[in-house]
């Protein structure tokens, strides 16, 4: 069996347990905690067990503590589930919505959810449900708008008239 990993010294034992009990994150306070242990003179395997760890997994946080510090100690941050249409195709869908349909070639005269999730698989070849395709919505910056309604027996000029003379003269 090879030599230990050496910890690096210039932060103390009492230090990391200090900074263990300032932290939010508590997988990070294990980790300061099991460094602070197997600086103090415990043996590896205890150290890692008594912070919830395999004593594998603490030699993989010594050696990312000796090369960052404590803000190796930090989890990296994951890139998430990579996106069903690409910016490009992002881009083209909402160019698509800004300019607005078409009542001829669309056969709508306003874009709902269902039109845009059959404008993605019909275009981009992807199936949207339309809780997702309102979330893409929303990251786009765009927003669900409903004009006003209004009946279409609508007399426009009397509702002029009347809106003269109810207002008052100065």
């Amino acid at each position: 069996m090879g030599a230990a990993l050496s910890i690096r010294t210039d932060i103390e034992a009492a230090d990391l347990r200090r900074l263990a009990r300032g932290e939010d994150d508590g997988r990070v306070a294990a980790r300061l905690l099991a460094l602070a242990n197997a600086l103090d003179g415990m043996s590896r395997a205890e150290a890692a067990r008594a912070a919830g760890m395999d004593r594998q997994t603490l030699r993989d946080w010594v050696i990312r503590f000796n090369a960052k510090g404590v803000a190796g100690l930090r989890d990296q941050p994951r890139p998430g589930r990579r996106p069903w249409m690409t910016q490009g195709e992002q881009a083209t869908l909402k160019a698509i919505v800004l300019r607005g349909p078409d009542p001829e070639r669309d056969g709508v005269s306003a874009w709902r959810i269902p039109d845009l999730c059959r404008i993605a698989e019909e275009r981009f070849g992807v199936a949207y449900r339309e809780g997702r395709m309102r979330r893409l919505v929303k990251s786009l910056d765009l927003s669900w708008q409903k004009t006003r309604p209004s009946h279409p027996k609508t007399d426009r000029a009397a509702q002029r008239r009347f809106k003269k003379e109810a207002s008052p003269k100065p």
